[in-house]
């Protein structure tokens, strides 16, 4: 049987640096700490959808290293099937630069590494004919989105677009998804499409008519939270849920993804939860 959730996107390693303020353009500020994190907006979707209790798939792509296959292994302790997350033998894994602010506010810089390896045909053929929701963010070339989108909706599967980090090949991306998941400054930026649903920041999220704000939370780092959010969205969705509950729980994953450190609840240098330990 296949995946009913898939999830075509990046793969990358997180070196997070904390920081009590983010450093003005030309200033020096001293870190209080780095760490070796889990990211890439694909992985963490996935791994959102999973903790939700979707059937996931992962298609993309790391290097021949040893933070890409140690990656690999703990996506599929979290219940990810990685099954079609390929090796590429001339690129590292992708990597992320993450500064977190005292207040959780974050700034990222992203390489794309095995990441720019994803091929178009290729991520488009690897989704399997009975996948219900298909996801895709812009950590990958456009052309993959464009690839996969159409395939999805050439299945009957239910597209979602995530055209995060916004550029201007998002807006002609727009008509091919059946759902797009932005946050505010990429629902600015893309016109303000009228049926997108748009994530406030601490203030929760709105789809249509629907609005959900989270319960208080003591927020630790935001990194990842939209992608928590974004997971646990097309995991109600892809089991029929209502578009208010669907919103209602990814709120409250978006929320929960901000009480700890990283993008998902573990790190390279200790023991992997088992999933049910990270919901």
């Amino acid at each position: 049987m296949g995946a009913r959730v898939v999830v075509v996107g990046s793969i990358n390693v997180d070196s997070v640096v904390r920081v009590d303020a983010h450093p003005s353009p030309g200033e020096t500020v001293l870190g209080l700490g780095v760490e070796l994190l889990p990211g890439g907006k694909g992985a963490n979707l996935a791994a959102g959808a999973a903790a939700a209790g979707a059937d996931v798939q992962l298609i993309g792509r790391v290097g021949d290293d040893d933070l890409g296959r140690r990656y690999v292994e703990r996506l599929a302790e979290h219940g990810v099937d990685v099954s079609a997350v390929s090796v590429d033998g001339e690129r590292p894994t992708g990597q992320a630069f993450i500064t977190v602010a005292a207040s959780g506010e974050n700034s990222i810089i992203v390489i794309a590494g095995a990441n720019g390896g994803v091929e178009a045909d290729a991520a488009a053929h690897a989704i399997p004919d009975d996948a219900a929701v298909v996801v895709v963010q812009l950590e990958l070339a456009p052309a993959v989105a464009e690839a996969v989108l159409r395939r999805a909706r050439a299945l009957g599967a239910l597209a979602v677009l995530n055209p995060s980090p916004v550029s201007p090949a998002a807006s002609a991306l727009l008509e091919l998804a059946d759902v797009v998941i932005v946050n505010e400054h990429e629902w600015a930026a893309l016109g303000e499409p009228a049926d997108a649903c748009v994530t406030l920041g601490g203030a929760g999220a709105r789809w249509g008519a629907a609005r959900v704000a989270p319960d208080p939370v003591e927020a630790v780092d935001t990194t990842g939270a939209g992608d928590a959010f974004a997971g646990a969205l097309v995991a109600r969705l892809a089991a029929g849920a209502t578009r208010e509950d669907a919103l209602r729980d990814a709120v409250a994953a978006g929320a929960r993804a901000t009480t700890y450190a990283g993008a998902q609840p573990w790190g390279f240098s200790a023991p992997a939860p088992r999933s049910s330990d990270a919901q």
